[in-house]
């Protein structure tokens, strides 16, 4: 099983899965594959199988060890395919982490726009696209769901310093 396949991508008018693998790509997984693979303008991304998060469970907290390998290979997919770079502040490229299942349930999953933004990328994006503005509440709305989803730090602390500021 370790040298399972536990990433699937999408994109570019292909794909690697489609919209009968909904048990190993969860339901969105399987239909941003399928829209793909059908010429649908769909964002290239990838998905890490169901199977990984088994893995995860029965190994005591550890990956398995081609993953790490593989998420770098679905982001080098991405990054040729939108001509960006993942933590290139001269052609920023920005991600959504998404969760998933094989059933769809509405507003229960976790997401994190905007991965990808750091103190140096963000400068990068405001000149890229001439909007400050846009380029730093995008930080912070990363920053709030990072630190919200991934270190549970409860997000009525973001909205408390945001209040403090505007005063």
């Amino acid at each position: 099983m370790e040298n399972s396949k536990w990433v699937f991508t999408f994109g570019g008018g292909t794909a690697e899965g489609d919209r009968t693998m909904k048990q190993l790509l969860g339901g969105k997984g399987a239909n941003l594959a399928e829209m793909s693979r059908i010429g649908l303008p769909v964002p290239p991304g990838f998905t890490i199988t169901t199977e990984s998060c088994k893995y995860y469970s029965d190994h005591d907290g550890k990956w398995p060890h081609a993953l790490n390998h593989q998420v770098q290979e679905g982001i080098s997919f991405i990054e040729n395919l939108m001509e960006a770079g993942f933590g290139n502040p001269k052609r920023p490229l920005l991600v959504s982490v998404r969760s998933g299942a094989a059933d769809s349930m509405p507003g229960m999953m976790d997401t994190v726009l905007n991965l990808g933004l750091n103190d140096k990328v963000v400068e990068g994006l405001a000149q890229v696209t001439g909007n400050d503005r846009f380029a730093y509440d995008s930080y912070r709305r990363f920053i709030d769901m990072f630190g919200d989803v991934v270190m549970n730090v409860p997000h009525e602390h973001f909205e408390e310093v945001m209040e403090s500021l505007k005063k």
